[in-house]
This record gives C-alpha cells, structure tokens and sequence, in this order.
C-alpha cells in the first residue's frame, strides 16, 4: 500500500523521484507502470492495474448524465503514462503540473492504492484544514462508515 507523505522536488524538466518505499511497492504488487490524472487540487498517480478497474468501472458508462460524461471528460481525458526511468523518476506532462499548481516543492501522499502529488503549499493549507476540523470530520466519517476511533 502507498503510505505516508514526503517531500520532493520537480527538477526543471519536470522530473520527479518516487521514494523508494513507493518504487518498492508498485514494482512488488504491480508492474511498475504509473498512470498520472489530475483532481481538483493535486494530482493522482495510479498503479497501471488499478487505473484499469477505474477505465472498466466508467466503460459501463458510454453514456449517461451529463455530470458523468463530464466526470470521465476530466479525469480520464487528462490521464497521462508515466514511466519509471532508471533512476526512479516519472515526467509528469506540463499541462498536468499546470491544471495541479505544482511548482519546485511538491509533497507525494500515499492512499492506499494510489499516491497524490500536491503543492506543497497548497496541501500544508489542507492539512490545516483538516487539523482545524478534524472532530467533525472524524465523527462524520466513523458514523457513516462505522470506523471505530
């Protein structure tokens, strides 16, 4: 699983180093190849064979509500490959880091089954965010998800 959060650097080519704990895990469980697709605040970089159950889940959907079409427009229409060079590195696409507001300083944040790739800036005014509100959320999410504290 991706866990944790550290910081990196985007060289001037847009380069990025994936941490080791993260190589090691997507080489172990997957074959190595990382999928990139943008959010609303960050971006997310998928293991190739979870990003495929996400293109099966929206396949059944070829048509539909036009928040669904839509959906699929934005994160689908902006996934981009990413390999792993020799030393470790993915280049993630200009037009992604532009959409992401990613400058030098970046934080990878793990999710399990997928990492975030943020500003770091932006993230620290989340995180505080979150720190400011985390009993509501805290008791918001074990109610509806029945996740003991």
């Amino acid at each position: 699983m991706f866990r944790g959060r550290s910081a990196h650097v985007l060289d001037a080519k847009g380069r990025l180093s994936i941490p080791a704990r993260f190589r090691e895990f997507l080489q172990a469980k997957y074959d190595g190849r990382l999928i990139v697709t943008n959010l609303p605040s960050c971006l997310a970089a998928y293991p190739f064979e979870e990003w495929r159950k996400i293109e099966e889940h929206f396949s059944r959907f070829q048509f539909g509500p036009p928040e669904v079409v839509a959906f699929k427009r934005y994160l689908l229409g902006a996934a981009a490959e990413c390999p792993l060079d020799g030393q470790g590195r993915i280049l993630v696409p200009l037009k992604l880091r532009e959409e992401a507001g990613l400058s030098r300083e970046v934080v990878l944040s793990g999710m399990l089954t997928y990492f975030e790739i943020s500003n770091k800036d932006n993230l620290n005014k989340e995180l505080q965010k979150t720190r400011d509100n985390f009993d509501q959320y805290s008791s918001d999410i074990t109610a509806k998800f029945g996740i003991s504290r």
